[in-house]
């Protein structure tokens, strides 16, 4: 894939415009009838998930199959002792790698480290290789799912990853964020969150994120332009109408600064086969993990 274009925002945020990869992802979400979603990686499917419940509060069940790899290479020690922009460290890598959920458009890299209680705890799903996540209503489960098993708190691995973290040398780890989970899957970095964790400290994050392509946003624009001109032609001179004003232009200029950043629904494709092949899967799971 050819190197694409990069909105810099900042020291720690960036915009990568992918070309050369018109879909489907290599790593992506597949629907089937009856709230079925198969994840698959290439050719190999790493999780399935069915959402039982009625209403806007379902519940998604979930299990992973052995199998997931990680799309970026192994981070040398010394990488993560020297001064490294890593959102363009892994903007560059997830260009050249395969198994990345990229595709034609525009992504958001972004270093994120501060996050709402309870996203690195009771909704970071630790257990394997089965899952539950409560999709409720109003907040969604707003939570990390890893992608295969996690390594023990005294593994070798992150032993050495847990003296990066006293150090304050430990590479982010990298997230996806998926809208209908309202939460994040993790991408790469397993053992380092498990080792940032057991040094009672919140992972430094990566995030990735799919952003509007440009003619998407700049419809947008034009749609709330027109809205909002439409607003200020209304507003009637008495007292306080200057006020109202400026603050009506306020916001209108605060939302259209971050219509180029917002976040679409998660893009999924159809199954192949339907429901029938999802079933077909989820019998072949149950018959090796007879307990699920």
């Amino acid at each position: 894939m050819k190197r694409g274009h990069r909105e810099l925002l900042g020291p720690g945020r960036l915009v990568l415009h992918v070309r050369g990869r018109p879909g489907p992802p290599a790593l992506g979400f597949e629907t089937a009838g009856g709230g079925r979603l198969v994840l698959r990686q290439g050719e190999r499917p790493v999780l399935l998930g069915r959402s039982v419940g009625e209403g806007c509060c379902p519940e998604l069940y979930l299990h992973r199959l052995d199998g997931y790899r990680s799309p970026l290479p192994p981070v040398r020690s010394t990488d993560m002792r020297s001064q490294v922009n890593w959102p363009h460290r892994y903007a560059r890598w997830l260009e050249e790698a395969d198994g990345t959920p990229l595709l034609e458009g525009r992504w958001e890299l972004a270093r994120r480290g501060c996050f709402e209680p309870g996203v690195w705890t009771e909704d970071f799903v630790s257990e394997w290789p089965t899952g539950r996540l409560a999709l409720s209503c109003g907040g969604g489960w707003h939570g990390v799912l890893p992608l295969r098993g996690l390594s023990a708190p005294d593994a070798a691995r992150v032993k050495a990853y847990r003296k990066h973290a006293r150090d304050g040398t430990l590479a982010p780890v990298l997230l996806w964020w998926v809208t209908f989970l309202d939460g994040w899957v993790l991408i790469d970095g397993h053992d380092r969150a498990v080792a940032a964790l057991a040094e009672d400290q919140v992972p430094q994050c990566v995030e990735l994120t799919q952003v509007p392509d440009e003619a998407e946003w700049r419809r947008a624009a034009e749609e709330f332009t027109e809205a909002h001109e439409h607003r200020m032609q209304g507003l009637t001179a008495h007292p306080g109408t200057e006020r109202r004003r400026a603050a009506a232009e306020e916001a209108y200029a605060d939302t259209l600064a971050d219509l180029p950043y917002g976040v679409p629904p998660s893009r999924f494709r159809d199954l192949p086969g339907g429901a029938a092949a999802w079933d077909d899967l989820a019998a072949r799971v149950m018959f090796q993990f007879p307990r699920d």
